[in-house]
Parts: C-alpha cells; sequence; structure tokens
C-alpha cells in the first residue's frame, strides 16, 4: 500500500518560505508522478505543481508559477515543493499525491496533508 507524509507546513509571514516534504514509503517513488494539492477553508481542492515520473518534467498552478519549486530526491524518497514569496492567498492545507502515470491522470494515493498558514 502506497504511503505519503506530507511534513513541513506552519505559520508564515507574508513574503516568508517554507519547504514541504512528501515523504513515501512502501513504494519507490521513482516511478510515480508527485503532485502537490491544496484546499483552503470554503475552497474546492486546486492542484498546485506536480513533477512527473519519467522525464521529471514539472508543472504549476498559474497563481504560483516563480514563486514555487518542485523537486524530488529519489535517494531520500521525497518529493519537495518550496514556496518563496508567500500570499495570504496560499494559507491552506497541502497535500502529496502519488500516480503510477502521468500527471494529468487521477491520483490514487494521498497523504494527511500539512497546514500551512501564511499571516502576519
Amino acid at each position: 500500500q502506497v504511503q505519503l507524509v506530507e511534513s513541513g507546513g506552519g505559520l508564515v509571514q507574508p513574503g516568508g518560505s517554507l519547504r514541504l516534504s512528501c515523504a513515501a514509503s512502501r513504494f519507490t517513488l521513482d516511478y510515480y508522478a508527485i503532485g502537490w494539492f491544496r484546499q483552503a477553508p470554503g475552497k474546492e481542492r486546486e492542484g498546485v505543481s506536480c513533477i512527473s515520473s519519467s522525464d521529471g518534467s514539472t508543472y504549476y498552478a498559474d497563481s504560483v508559477k516563480g514563486r514555487f519549486t518542485i523537486s524530488r530526491d529519489n535517494a531520500k524518497n521525497t518529493v519537495y515543493l518550496q514556496m518563496n514569496s508567500l500570499k495570504p492567498e496560499d494559507t491552506a492545507v497541502y497535500y502529496c499525491a502519488a500516480e503510477r502515470g502521468s500527471c494529468f491522470a487521477p491520483f490514487g494515493s494521498w497523504g494527511q496533508g500539512t497546514q500551512v498558514t501564511v499571516s502576519s
């Protein structure tokens, strides 16, 4: 069974940075596309970023382009989301998900989420 655990969330001031981690267990992350999603209170879940398994291609939502960077460390079986220049509207629970396919297939395995709060 695929297991994903997110960490790295917290409270940060506007303009600050956080790095989220998505650690995988019971499977080798190399062969999976890994996506980051977020859900703010009262809003639908939205895709933030994804990194493919095949060639490492990366994708970003327009709202985070130029501020967020997704990367993977296969040796540590972990995917990261570096978030810079954070804004209050980035406040949400962030989830990572895995799919043994492309970034554009439905994601089948999800972590429990980590809270990110951007506030002064």
